[in-house]
């Protein structure tokens, strides 16, 4: 397999950890979706990150598909999340609340590089900002509520690994914006899965 993208993507990291946590082997290009547009055009037209060419030269994008992809080869036993049921859906709902403030942080990161100050929306920036902060707020509440070690319980699973990466992304991407302090329940189990050998190994610091 393939990978395609640079780790200071969070929807790249949670993709490369993964692959790291299921022990697949794979190769690692870190294009930039700027600079090396073209080349990933080669294997997705979106020309975004990440994609995973597989092993059969199929080539999957958006890491939530992708991650799917990958708990099918992991097998029941090993997914990080169930295949089915309650815990998957809760799963999935606090993985897509992640991913989505992310997503509002890489809006706001574009707004300010690619615009002059003269040029930004006050009030899509605003916006942005009120969409990550309210979603940090009820996954703080989320996490208060969840007494195991991990999001779902005593085992790590996809959300535990996005939210790690869509928190460190945020806090170098946004320092002014994610504010450990305001809600560090999310920070001490962001730093609590941080420390894993997996998420050591797959990260980059964020560079514009």
């Amino acid at each position: 397999m393939i990978l395609i993208g640079q780790y200071d993507s969070p929807f790249v990291r949670r993709v490369g950890v993964t692959l790291r946590l299921y022990r697949f082997p794979f190769e690692h290009r870190p294009w930039s979706v700027w600079r090396d547009a073209e080349q990933i055009a080669r294997y997705s037209p979106l020309r975004r990150v990440p994609v995973l060419v597989m092993d059969d030269g199929v080539a999957l994008v958006d890491s939530a598909a992708i991650l799917d992809a990958l708990d099918d080869l992991a097998g029941h036993e090993r997914a990080l999340l169930p295949r089915s049921g309650p815990v998957r859906r809760d799963g999935l709902r606090l993985a897509a609340l992640a991913t989505g403030a992310a997503d509002k942080g890489v809006s706001l990161l574009y707004e300010h590089v690619l615009r002059t100050e003269d040029r930004r929306s006050d009030v899509w920036v605003a916006r942005c900002q009120a969409q990550i902060h309210d979603t940090l707020a009820l996954l703080e509440r989320e996490r208060q509520a969840r007494p195991g070690p991990f999001l779902l319980g005593d085992r790590l699973t996809h959300p535990d690994v996005t939210l790690a990466c869509a928190l460190r992304f945020l806090g170098e991407a946004h320092p002014t914006v994610y504010r450990p302090a305001e809600w560090p329940t999310l920070a001490a189990h962001a730093a609590f899965c941080e420390a894993l050998p997996e998420m050591q190994e797959i990260q980059q610091p964020l560079t514009v």
